[in-house]
Protein backbone atom coordinates (compact mmCIF):
# COMPACT_ATOMS: atom_id res chain seq x y z
CA UNK A 1 0.00 0.00 0.00
CA UNK A 2 1.28 3.25 -0.71
CA UNK A 3 -0.17 6.69 0.48
CA UNK A 4 0.66 9.92 -1.36
CA UNK A 5 1.50 12.90 0.85
CA UNK A 6 0.88 15.77 -1.22
CA UNK A 7 -0.10 19.67 -1.18
CA UNK A 8 1.62 22.85 -2.41
CA UNK A 9 4.99 23.79 -1.24
CA UNK A 10 6.20 24.89 2.19
CA UNK A 11 3.11 23.90 4.68
CA UNK A 12 4.91 21.19 6.61
CA UNK A 13 4.29 17.96 4.39
CA UNK A 14 8.11 16.80 5.11
CA UNK A 15 7.72 17.66 8.64
CA UNK A 16 4.34 15.45 8.35
CA UNK A 17 6.17 12.97 6.78
CA UNK A 18 9.63 13.07 9.26
CA UNK A 19 6.78 12.66 12.31
CA UNK A 20 4.70 9.68 10.45
CA UNK A 21 8.01 7.75 9.65
CA UNK A 22 10.39 9.39 11.94
CA UNK A 23 12.93 9.41 9.12
CA UNK A 24 14.80 13.00 8.81
CA UNK A 25 14.56 14.99 5.67
CA UNK A 26 15.68 18.00 4.26
CA UNK A 27 13.13 20.94 5.18
CA UNK A 28 12.80 24.18 5.39
CA UNK A 29 10.74 27.62 5.02
CA UNK A 30 10.97 28.36 1.25
CA UNK A 31 9.41 26.32 -2.26
CA UNK A 32 10.85 22.92 -3.05
CA UNK A 33 12.67 21.73 -0.36
CA UNK A 34 11.56 18.57 -1.59
CA UNK A 35 12.25 17.84 -4.85
CA UNK A 36 13.09 13.78 -5.28
CA UNK A 37 10.51 12.01 -3.33
CA UNK A 38 10.93 10.75 0.38
CA UNK A 39 9.68 7.22 0.79
CA UNK A 40 9.41 5.90 4.43
CA UNK A 41 7.32 3.21 6.68
CA UNK A 42 4.61 4.94 8.99
CA UNK A 43 1.92 3.13 11.26
CA UNK A 44 -1.53 2.67 11.59
CA UNK A 45 -3.02 1.73 14.47
CA UNK A 46 -5.79 -1.52 15.27
CA UNK A 47 -6.58 -3.70 18.30
CA UNK A 48 -4.04 -6.95 18.42
CA UNK A 49 -6.00 -10.24 17.74
CA UNK A 50 -3.84 -10.76 21.23
CA UNK A 51 -6.90 -9.54 22.91
CA UNK A 52 -9.15 -11.51 21.83
CA UNK A 53 -7.22 -14.79 22.79
CA UNK A 54 -6.12 -12.87 25.97
CA UNK A 55 -3.18 -13.90 25.58
CA UNK A 56 0.83 -12.34 26.06
CA UNK A 57 3.13 -12.15 23.27
CA UNK A 58 6.60 -10.76 22.36
CA UNK A 59 6.25 -8.59 19.10
CA UNK A 60 7.84 -5.04 18.93
CA UNK A 61 4.48 -3.95 17.07
CA UNK A 62 2.02 -4.71 19.62
CA UNK A 63 2.22 -2.43 22.59
CA UNK A 64 -0.24 -3.47 25.18
CA UNK A 65 -2.68 -4.97 22.71
CA UNK A 66 -2.14 -2.15 19.92
CA UNK A 67 -0.73 -3.55 16.57
CA UNK A 68 1.50 -1.39 14.29
CA UNK A 69 0.83 -2.17 10.86
CA UNK A 70 3.18 -1.10 8.40
CA UNK A 71 2.17 1.36 5.65
CA UNK A 72 4.33 2.69 2.95
CA UNK A 73 4.22 6.94 2.83
CA UNK A 74 5.68 9.06 0.03
CA UNK A 75 6.00 12.67 0.22
CA UNK A 76 5.61 14.06 -2.95
CA UNK A 77 7.27 17.45 -4.40
CA UNK A 78 5.55 20.74 -3.81
CA UNK A 79 2.61 21.57 -5.76
CA UNK A 80 2.10 24.76 -7.98
CA UNK A 81 -0.46 26.26 -9.88
CA UNK A 82 -0.09 24.69 -13.24
CA UNK A 83 1.43 21.22 -12.57
CA UNK A 84 -0.50 19.35 -15.10
CA UNK A 85 0.77 21.78 -17.66
CA UNK A 86 4.40 20.95 -16.32
CA UNK A 87 4.98 24.21 -14.33
CA UNK A 88 7.45 23.63 -11.10
CA UNK A 89 7.98 20.21 -10.72
CA UNK A 90 4.53 19.20 -11.94
CA UNK A 91 5.16 16.22 -14.29
CA UNK A 92 7.28 14.62 -11.72
CA UNK A 93 4.72 15.70 -9.02
CA UNK A 94 1.96 13.87 -10.72
CA UNK A 95 3.79 10.61 -12.16
CA UNK A 96 5.12 10.24 -8.45
CA UNK A 97 1.53 10.03 -7.03
CA UNK A 98 0.03 8.37 -9.86
CA UNK A 99 0.47 5.11 -7.49
CA UNK A 100 -0.96 6.20 -4.46
CA UNK A 101 -4.08 4.72 -3.30
CA UNK A 102 -4.86 7.22 -1.43
CA UNK A 103 -4.02 10.89 -1.02
CA UNK A 104 -3.17 12.93 2.36
CA UNK A 105 -3.42 16.74 1.20
CA UNK A 106 -1.44 18.76 3.84
CA UNK A 107 -3.00 22.24 4.05
CA UNK A 108 -2.01 25.31 5.77
CA UNK A 109 -4.67 25.90 7.66
CA UNK A 110 -3.62 28.81 9.11
CA UNK A 111 -3.45 30.57 5.84
CA UNK A 112 0.69 31.38 6.75
CA UNK A 113 2.05 30.67 3.24
CA UNK A 114 0.58 32.04 -0.40
CA UNK A 115 -0.54 29.84 -3.70
CA UNK A 116 3.05 29.92 -4.29
CA UNK A 117 4.32 28.34 -1.13
CA UNK A 118 5.66 31.72 0.26
CA UNK A 119 5.36 32.95 4.20
CA UNK A 120 3.11 35.63 4.66
CA UNK A 121 1.26 37.09 8.00
CA UNK A 122 -1.24 34.25 9.80
CA UNK A 123 -4.39 34.45 8.28
CA UNK A 124 -3.69 36.99 5.13
CA UNK A 125 -3.76 33.81 3.03
CA UNK A 126 -6.99 31.83 2.82
CA UNK A 127 -6.23 27.68 2.68
CA UNK A 128 -9.55 26.99 1.13
CA UNK A 129 -8.09 28.15 -1.97
CA UNK A 130 -5.04 25.56 -1.60
CA UNK A 131 -7.79 22.59 -1.27
CA UNK A 132 -9.56 23.93 -4.70
CA UNK A 133 -6.16 24.49 -6.31
CA UNK A 134 -4.90 20.57 -5.46
CA UNK A 135 -8.00 19.05 -6.64
CA UNK A 136 -8.51 21.03 -9.55
CA UNK A 137 -4.82 19.96 -10.65
CA UNK A 138 -5.48 16.58 -10.49
CA UNK A 139 -8.62 16.54 -12.22
CA UNK A 140 -7.20 18.84 -15.25
CA UNK A 141 -4.69 15.87 -15.00
CA UNK A 142 -6.87 13.18 -15.52
CA UNK A 143 -9.17 15.67 -17.84
CA UNK A 144 -5.59 15.73 -20.58
CA UNK A 145 -5.25 12.05 -20.23
CA UNK A 146 -8.65 11.37 -21.84
CA UNK A 147 -9.18 14.42 -24.07
CA UNK A 148 -5.67 13.37 -25.93
CA UNK A 149 -7.11 9.94 -26.68
CA UNK A 150 -10.84 10.81 -26.67
CA UNK A 151 -11.10 11.01 -30.72
CA UNK A 152 -9.09 6.97 -30.36
CA UNK A 153 -11.97 6.07 -28.44
CA UNK A 154 -14.49 7.17 -30.15
CA UNK A 155 -13.55 5.29 -33.11
CA UNK A 156 -12.82 1.91 -31.11
CA UNK A 157 -16.23 2.27 -30.21
CA UNK A 158 -17.54 2.64 -33.55
CA UNK A 159 -15.42 0.13 -34.97
CA UNK A 160 -16.79 -2.67 -32.11
CA UNK A 161 -12.97 -2.97 -31.48
CA UNK A 162 -13.39 -1.61 -27.78
CA UNK A 163 -16.36 -1.12 -25.41
CA UNK A 164 -16.74 2.71 -23.48
CA UNK A 165 -15.50 1.24 -19.91
CA UNK A 166 -12.42 -0.95 -21.77
CA UNK A 167 -11.85 2.03 -23.80
CA UNK A 168 -11.64 4.50 -21.07
CA UNK A 169 -9.76 2.00 -18.66
CA UNK A 170 -7.61 1.37 -20.69
CA UNK A 171 -6.10 5.26 -20.53
CA UNK A 172 -5.92 5.42 -17.13
CA UNK A 173 -3.93 2.17 -16.29
CA UNK A 174 -0.80 3.60 -15.69
CA UNK A 175 -2.59 5.62 -12.58
CA UNK A 176 -3.28 1.65 -11.20
CA UNK A 177 -7.41 2.51 -12.23
CA UNK A 178 -9.20 -0.61 -12.72
CA UNK A 179 -12.16 -1.22 -15.01
CA UNK A 180 -14.71 -2.04 -12.60
CA UNK A 181 -13.59 1.42 -10.60
CA UNK A 182 -14.03 3.26 -14.39
CA UNK A 183 -17.63 1.11 -15.11
CA UNK A 184 -18.99 2.22 -11.54
CA UNK A 185 -18.69 5.84 -12.04
CA UNK A 186 -20.26 6.14 -15.83
CA UNK A 187 -22.68 3.90 -14.33
CA UNK A 188 -23.35 6.32 -11.31
CA UNK A 189 -23.42 9.76 -14.09
CA UNK A 190 -25.65 8.04 -16.14
CA UNK A 191 -23.10 7.84 -19.12
CA UNK A 192 -22.34 4.27 -19.69
CA UNK A 193 -24.56 4.30 -22.37
CA UNK A 194 -24.01 7.28 -24.04
CA UNK A 195 -22.10 7.38 -27.36
CA UNK A 196 -18.83 9.33 -26.30
CA UNK A 197 -19.34 10.94 -29.86
CA UNK A 198 -22.16 13.07 -27.97
CA UNK A 199 -20.44 14.22 -24.73
CA UNK A 200 -19.75 17.57 -24.12
CA UNK A 201 -16.95 19.13 -22.47
CA UNK A 202 -18.83 19.02 -19.26
CA UNK A 203 -19.13 15.61 -19.34
CA UNK A 204 -15.49 14.74 -19.49
CA UNK A 205 -15.26 17.39 -16.48
CA UNK A 206 -17.94 15.82 -14.37
CA UNK A 207 -16.24 12.14 -15.37
CA UNK A 208 -12.65 12.69 -14.17
CA UNK A 209 -13.60 14.78 -11.44
CA UNK A 210 -15.90 11.63 -9.90
CA UNK A 211 -13.21 8.93 -11.31
CA UNK A 212 -10.67 11.26 -9.18
CA UNK A 213 -12.76 11.59 -5.99
CA UNK A 214 -13.59 7.15 -5.91
CA UNK A 215 -10.53 6.42 -7.10
CA UNK A 216 -7.92 8.62 -5.72
CA UNK A 217 -9.68 9.67 -2.09
CA UNK A 218 -8.31 12.48 -0.66
CA UNK A 219 -7.94 13.41 3.49
CA UNK A 220 -7.23 17.24 4.08
CA UNK A 221 -4.82 17.36 6.90
CA UNK A 222 -5.23 20.88 8.12
CA UNK A 223 -1.90 21.16 9.48
CA UNK A 224 -0.81 24.52 11.81
CA UNK A 225 -3.99 24.06 13.28
CA UNK A 226 -2.64 25.56 16.64
CA UNK A 227 -1.66 28.69 14.62
CA UNK A 228 -5.40 29.03 12.90
CA UNK A 229 -6.97 31.97 14.14
CA UNK A 230 -10.83 30.80 13.49
CA UNK A 231 -11.24 26.54 13.24
CA UNK A 232 -14.77 27.14 11.71
CA UNK A 233 -13.45 27.63 8.44
CA UNK A 234 -12.85 23.65 8.35
CA UNK A 235 -16.71 23.51 7.44
CA UNK A 236 -16.63 25.25 4.44
CA UNK A 237 -14.07 21.71 3.39
CA UNK A 238 -16.21 18.95 1.91
CA UNK A 239 -13.34 16.16 1.76
CA UNK A 240 -12.83 14.62 5.21
CA UNK A 241 -10.81 16.93 6.85
CA UNK A 242 -8.60 16.44 10.52
CA UNK A 243 -6.81 19.07 12.35
CA UNK A 244 -3.15 18.46 13.07
CA UNK A 245 0.44 20.08 13.75
CA UNK A 246 2.84 17.81 12.30
CA UNK A 247 5.20 19.83 14.29
CA UNK A 248 4.22 19.41 17.73
CA UNK A 249 4.26 15.29 16.89
CA UNK A 250 7.58 15.40 15.61
CA UNK A 251 8.92 16.76 19.11
CA UNK A 252 7.12 14.73 20.86
CA UNK A 253 8.60 11.66 19.31
CA UNK A 254 11.93 13.52 19.53
CA UNK A 255 11.13 13.83 23.38
CA UNK A 256 9.81 9.95 23.40
CA UNK A 257 13.09 8.69 21.87
CA UNK A 258 15.15 10.13 24.15
CA UNK A 259 13.55 9.66 27.27
CA UNK A 260 12.09 12.47 28.50
CA UNK A 261 8.43 11.75 28.09
CA UNK A 262 6.35 8.79 28.03
CA UNK A 263 4.31 9.37 24.25
CA UNK A 264 2.35 6.97 21.64
CA UNK A 265 1.31 8.63 18.57
CA UNK A 266 -2.36 9.35 18.87
CA UNK A 267 -2.56 9.63 22.43
CA UNK A 268 -4.28 12.75 23.83
CA UNK A 269 -1.38 14.06 26.33
CA UNK A 270 2.17 13.01 27.40
CA UNK A 271 4.18 12.66 30.98
CA UNK A 272 7.87 12.93 31.98
CA UNK A 273 9.37 10.67 33.15
CA UNK A 274 9.34 10.40 36.91
CA UNK A 275 13.06 11.98 38.03
CA UNK A 276 13.86 12.83 34.46
CA UNK A 277 16.52 16.62 34.49
CA UNK A 278 14.52 18.63 32.16
CA UNK A 279 16.22 21.32 30.70
CA UNK A 280 14.18 25.07 30.34
CA UNK A 281 14.56 25.15 26.87
CA UNK A 282 12.85 21.64 26.87
CA UNK A 283 10.17 22.51 29.33
CA UNK A 284 9.68 25.82 27.16
CA UNK A 285 8.89 23.56 23.88
CA UNK A 286 6.34 20.80 26.12
CA UNK A 287 4.47 23.96 27.55
CA UNK A 288 3.90 25.22 24.03
CA UNK A 289 2.98 21.30 22.99
CA UNK A 290 0.35 21.51 25.99
CA UNK A 291 -1.36 24.46 24.62
CA UNK A 292 -1.14 23.00 21.14
CA UNK A 293 -3.17 19.67 22.87
CA UNK A 294 -5.84 22.47 24.68
CA UNK A 295 -6.71 23.51 21.58
CA UNK A 296 -7.04 20.25 19.19
CA UNK A 297 -7.11 17.33 22.10
CA UNK A 298 -3.83 15.91 19.81
CA UNK A 299 -1.27 16.26 17.08
CA UNK A 300 -3.58 14.63 14.52
CA UNK A 301 -1.28 12.56 12.48
CA UNK A 302 -2.08 9.09 13.87
CA UNK A 303 -5.40 10.01 13.53
CA UNK A 304 -5.09 11.08 9.57
CA UNK A 305 -2.79 7.90 8.64
CA UNK A 306 -6.06 5.09 10.62
CA UNK A 307 -8.42 7.38 8.59
CA UNK A 308 -6.62 6.78 4.95
CA UNK A 309 -6.45 3.49 5.34
CA UNK A 310 -9.35 2.23 7.54
CA UNK A 311 -12.04 4.44 6.22
CA UNK A 312 -11.32 5.75 3.29
CA UNK A 313 -9.66 2.91 1.76
CA UNK A 314 -12.02 0.79 3.76
CA UNK A 315 -9.05 -1.96 4.47
CA UNK A 316 -9.23 -4.56 7.05
CA UNK A 317 -6.20 -5.99 9.27
CA UNK A 318 -6.05 -9.64 8.93
CA UNK A 319 -3.60 -11.80 10.89
CA UNK A 320 -1.98 -14.90 8.96
CA UNK A 321 -0.43 -17.70 10.91
CA UNK A 322 0.37 -21.32 10.20
CA UNK A 323 -0.74 -23.29 13.09
CA UNK A 324 -4.08 -22.61 14.19
CA UNK A 325 -3.55 -23.88 17.76
CA UNK A 326 -0.60 -22.01 19.11
CA UNK A 327 -1.53 -19.32 16.43
CA UNK A 328 2.11 -19.44 15.31
CA UNK A 329 4.49 -19.00 12.44
CA UNK A 330 6.46 -21.85 11.59
CA UNK A 331 9.47 -20.23 14.12
CA UNK A 332 6.73 -20.70 17.14
CA UNK A 333 6.06 -16.80 17.19
CA UNK A 334 2.51 -15.94 17.84
CA UNK A 335 1.05 -13.46 15.41
CA UNK A 336 4.03 -13.27 13.57
CA UNK A 337 2.43 -10.78 11.05
CA UNK A 338 -0.61 -8.54 10.01
CA UNK A 339 -2.07 -7.93 6.34
CA UNK A 340 -3.75 -5.13 4.99
CA UNK A 341 -6.57 -6.16 2.22
CA UNK A 342 -9.40 -3.87 0.87
CA UNK A 343 -12.81 -4.86 2.34
CA UNK A 344 -14.56 -7.95 0.82
CA UNK A 345 -11.32 -9.64 0.47
CA UNK A 346 -11.54 -13.66 0.66
CA UNK A 347 -9.60 -16.14 1.91
CA UNK A 348 -8.00 -16.42 -1.37
CA UNK A 349 -7.23 -13.29 -1.64
CA UNK A 350 -5.14 -13.67 1.61
CA UNK A 351 -3.78 -16.61 -0.13
CA UNK A 352 -2.28 -14.77 -2.67
CA UNK A 353 -1.13 -11.84 -0.77
CA UNK A 354 1.05 -14.09 1.25
CA UNK A 355 2.43 -16.37 -1.77
CA UNK A 356 1.27 -16.91 -5.72
CA UNK A 357 2.19 -20.27 -4.83
CA UNK A 358 0.15 -20.77 -1.62
CA UNK A 359 -2.61 -19.61 -3.97
CA UNK A 360 -2.20 -21.57 -6.84
CA UNK A 361 -2.24 -24.84 -4.21
CA UNK A 362 -5.00 -23.21 -1.96
CA UNK A 363 -7.38 -26.15 -0.48
CA UNK A 364 -9.36 -24.06 2.54
CA UNK A 365 -8.69 -21.80 5.21
CA UNK A 366 -8.88 -22.17 9.23
CA UNK A 367 -10.87 -19.20 10.81
CA UNK A 368 -8.51 -19.64 13.88
CA UNK A 369 -11.51 -17.65 16.27
CA UNK A 370 -14.46 -19.89 15.40
CA UNK A 371 -11.98 -22.91 14.10
CA UNK A 372 -13.80 -23.68 11.63
CA UNK A 373 -12.74 -24.63 7.97
CA UNK A 374 -13.79 -21.41 5.53
CA UNK A 375 -13.71 -21.93 1.53
CA UNK A 376 -11.51 -20.00 -1.06
CA UNK A 377 -14.51 -17.48 -1.55
CA UNK A 378 -15.36 -16.87 2.07
CA UNK A 379 -14.80 -12.78 2.53
CA UNK A 380 -13.16 -11.85 5.74
CA UNK A 381 -13.70 -9.47 8.40
CA UNK A 382 -10.93 -7.19 10.36
CA UNK A 383 -9.36 -8.52 12.95
CA UNK A 384 -9.99 -12.29 11.69
CA UNK A 385 -7.31 -14.65 12.19
CA UNK A 386 -6.21 -17.14 9.43
CA UNK A 387 -4.57 -20.43 8.47
CA UNK A 388 -4.47 -20.90 5.17
CA UNK A 389 -4.23 -24.71 3.69
CA UNK A 390 -2.47 -25.18 0.08
CA UNK A 391 -0.47 -28.14 -1.60
CA UNK A 392 2.05 -25.56 -2.41
CA UNK A 393 4.34 -23.92 0.09
CA UNK A 394 5.74 -20.42 -0.62
CA UNK A 395 9.08 -20.20 -2.65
Amino acid sequence: MQIGLLGKANVGKSTFFSAATETPVASGNFPFTTIEPNIGVAYVKADCACKHFDIQHENELCINGTRLIPVKLIDIAGLVPGAHEGKGLGNQFLDDARQAEVLIHVVDIAGSTDLQGQPVPVGTHDPLEDVVFVQDEFDQWFADILKREWDKITREIDQKRAKLTDGIAKRFTGLGIKDYQVHEVLQKLGLISRNPKEWKDSDIKTFVKELRKNTKPMIIAANKADLCQDLDIIKKISDPVILCSAETELLLRKASKAGIVNYSSGDEDFKIIEGKEILPSQQKALDLVKSVFSKITSTGIQKILNTAVFDSLKFIVVYPVEDETKLTNKDGIILPDTKLLPQNSTAKDLAGLIHADIAKGFLHAIDCKTKQRISGDQKLKSGDVIKIVSTLSRG
